[in-house]
């Protein structure tokens, strides 16, 4: 699915709203985006049944999930109905995920409100939610009805949240575009137009996601930073220093770019270039011991793990990715280690 950028949200969404011949519409929010983002839309579908969570990572379960299938239920959806998930990524993973398994599937559009839901989350047709400590456990590959990429809905964020963003569209710098890497580097978030990066970003992943919609092969390379910073964002969930989504991820691309200069991936420049331009933009955690033990145990439960053997995707070099490369115990540990010490 093509995302379509809005200068008009409320024309563009009356629009998709026009064609999907529906009988019902109900609109997944939480207590930010329905303070902040529905009174910008909410006109446009004025009978829509409102569904609200409470916002956050920890919210991302099947509690809420079973709160959400009640609700869809209260309103009397029923299978030419529509959900809008208006909100960021756990917002479209979660509504996305109770969508597409409500009375085996019903329409929904995302409507990303955060910068990493815009260049990444929304992006794709992954849905899912965490289950036992553990990111993105259960979940299915399902393509919403439409995806309307809104710049206004950015000036809602706290600096926290856009910086959180900022980390993946480093991300799929370092391994799909040299050329966006060479305006990137070395430079921090606020010297950065971040409207005129969105849909450079949004087109590198939606070229992946193109070659390999279901993530046999290709696709795997979105994964780099993932396997260390979803156990890092595992481990630290629910405490008072808890970190978002692309804060781990920053965390996670430091130390498997580690890896993988010591697995003669990329040079020392290229290294160099990586962890400079994260560490101006994301100040080190520190991974205590008890923590450091967690994240082992977490990384064995990764989704790309075959054969109890750890895979990860890495870069080889700047604007390239190698998949399903083979990563012991004891490489994640140094790599933490490093982490920690420099």
């Amino acid at each position: 699915m093509t995302p379509t950028f809005c200068s008009n949200i409320q024309k563009d969404l009356s629009d998709v709203i026009a064609h999907l011949e529906l009988t019902k519409i109900a609109i997944l929010v939480d207590e930010n985006t329905e303070k902040h983002c529905l009174p910008l839309i909410e006109s446009t579908c004025p009978n829509a049944y409102l569904i609200t969570i409470k916002s956050g990572e920890q919210q991302k379960n099947l509690t809420t999930c079973s709160y959400i299938w009640e609700q869809m239920t209260k309103a009397s959806l029923d299978r030419k109905s529509l959900l809008i998930n208006l909100g960021g990524g756990v917002i479209g993973d979660m509504g996305g995920f109770c969508a597409a398994s409500y009375k085996r599937g019903i329409k929904f559009i995302n409507l990303p409100t955060t910068l990493l839901s815009q260049v990444d989350a929304s992006v794709g047709g992954k849905l899912g939610i965490d289950f036992n400590g553990l990111k993105n456990h259960i979940g299915l590959f399902k393509q919403p009805n439409a995806i309307l990429i809104h710049p206004a809905f950015l000036q809602t964020l706290p600096e926290r949240e856009v910086k959180s963003g900022f980390a993946e569209i480093l991300k799929h710098a370092i391994i799909a575009s040299d050329k966006q890497w060479g305006e990137l580097k070395s430079r921090s978030i606020d010297s950065i137009d971040i409207n005129a990066i969105v849909e450079k970003s949004v087109k590198i992943k939606e070229n992946v996601v193109k070659e390999d919609p279901l993530e046999k092969g290709l696709r795997k390379v979105l994964n780099f930073g993932h396997t260390i910073g979803h156990a890092i964002e595992s481990a630290f969930l629910g405490s008072s220093n808890h970190l978002l989504h692309g804060e781990a991820v920053a965390a996670g691309m430091i130390c498997e770019s580690y890896i993988a200069i010591n697995k003669g991936l990329i040079s020392q420049g290229e290294f160099d270039e990586i962890v400079n331009t994260i560490d101006i933009n994301y100040p080190r955690k520190v991974i205590s011991i008890d923590i450091l033990e967690t994240v082992l145990n977490l990384v064995f439960q990764d989704k790309k793990n075959e054969n109890d053997k750890i895979l990860m995707s890495l870069p080889k070099g700047i604007g390239r990715a190698v998949w399903d490369i083979e990563v012991s115990p004891n490489e994640i540990e140094a790599s933490l280690n490093y982490y920690n010490d420099h």
